[in-house]
């Protein structure tokens, strides 16, 4: 199992909610440290429910491994390269989806970046991280539904889950990260109230303080500190006393992509262990 998982662990549950079905998961890669990534759990969760996953990320080696991963509990996924910065590479993903299994069931965009990406404050943002951090944030998600959709319009069904953030909505010190995440919650309402009439669920999960490792050895590097400082450091402000792993996201994921979910549209759920509650 991955991570020295059992299947009663915390990516496990006995059911097949979403058997037959095809995703396509944006960012199914990862940074390198210790830890699971939020996309690559989705990725993982989706398939031990019975989907058929496209992996997809910038970085196809993640992808592969992602895919192999997967391929290795027993489970059905192929990897592909796209960078959300294009169009065209989104399009060509969705198009790879429905030609490899015949349909697009759901959606799950989880790309994202801040610090790594140059984000600040905004009296010291460059212009280019601003719009750099724009690009992937928030456009990248934008297009890579238009597409999904056009997709989903014709079969009249499916389900889009958009991965913002609680900085969208909660305390968070740089500008273009909140920003473009706070557009990403808005940006699923939209769509939410508008292909509700073609049978299309668009919801969306904000991710608190989550050890991915993408977060945590980013913030080591910037900041000269330890792992464990910084791991120390963020536990302090969740009420529930840990870090989320990318289990957690991946979990309220796949019950928003879910029929248990089939009478819910345009929410925002938030999985932070009460950090947005925590606004000392």
């Amino acid at each position: 199992m991955s991570n020295s998982e059992s299947r009663t662990g915390p990516g496990w549950t006995p059911g097949q909610r979403i058997a037959g079905r095809v995703a396509v998961v944006i960012g199914a890669g990862q940074s390198p440290g210790e830890g699971l990534g939020n996309g690559r759990a989705a990725a993982m969760r989706y398939a031990r429910e019975g989907a058929r996953v496209l992996s997809v990320d910038r970085n196809l080696e993640s992808a592969e491994e992602t895919a192999a991963m997967i391929r290795a509990e027993g489970f059905e996924s192929q990897a592909l390269a796209a960078d959300v910065t294009r169009e065209a590479e989104l399009s060509a993903a969705i198009a790879r989806a429905t030609e490899l299994w015949g349909s697009l069931d759901i959606l799950h965009n989880n790309v994202g970046v801040s610090l790594a990406g140059g984000d600040a404050e905004l009296t010291e943002i460059t212009e280019e991280a601003f719009d750099n951090l724009y690009r992937i944030n928030l456009r990248g998600t934008a297009f890579a539904c238009k597409h999904a959709l056009l997709a989903m319009r014709k079969q009249r069904s499916g389900a889009i889950v958009n991965i913002s953030s609680a900085a969208g909505v909660g305390r968070y010190p740089y500008a273009a990260y909140k920003a473009t995440k706070a557009g990403v919650i808005a940006l699923t309402e939209q769509l939410a109230l508008q292909n509700a009439p073609f049978g299309i669920r668009v919801n969306c999960v904000l991710p608190g303080l989550i050890s991915t490792p993408m977060a945590v050895e980013t913030r080591a590097r910037t900041w000269g500190q330890s792992r464990e400082q910084v791991l120390a450091e963020r536990v302090a402000k969740i009420p529930l006393g840990r870090e989320g792993l990318g289990w957690d996201v991946a979990n309220a994921a796949l019950f928003l992509a879910s029929d248990e979910a089939a009478f819910i549209t345009g929410v925002s759920l938030m999985v932070d262990g009460g950090r947005v509650l925590n606004r000392i």
